[in-house]
């Protein structure tokens, strides 16, 4: 049973990330992971990590909420178009001009060994 907790503890996980990418957005963190799973295929961990202060002075305590969302290679194609989506509709109806053209970096493409996606939540 220890050696099992070892496996799903810090180390393991820590080794499994290939790319990671922190985009602070006010009391809200975004951390986006590229992780391989045991068959080294790779999959992107989002994370959203929103500061909570109970408590004034010095009797406040500080925790943080996490929400996980796991996308995997097969489904980035949809994600993006839903995204896109959802970004020109919030668009139309608000008045503001939030290109989603800015979500997708202009970069070369990456090569098969290099991942790197890079999405600015404005």
């Amino acid at each position: 049973m220890e050696e099992i907790k070892k496996k799903m503890g810090g180390e393991l996980n820590d080794k499994e990330i290939v790319f990671s990418k922190a985009i602070k957005a006010g009391k809200r963190i975004y951390y986006l992971d590229v992780k391989k799973n045991r068959k080294e295929e790779m999959f992107l961990a989002i994370t959203e990590s929103k500061k909570i202060v109970m408590g004034e002075g010095e009797d406040s305590q500080v925790s943080f909420e996490k929400h996980k969302i796991f996308l995997y290679k097969e489904d980035f194609e949809k994600f993006m178009t839903g995204l896109t989506q959802a970004i020109d509709f919030i668009n139309d109806k608000q008045g503001e001009n939030v290109k989603t053209s800015k979500i997708i970096d202009s970069e070369p493409l990456p090569t098969s060994e290099e991942i790197k996606i890079d999405i600015d939540f404005e």
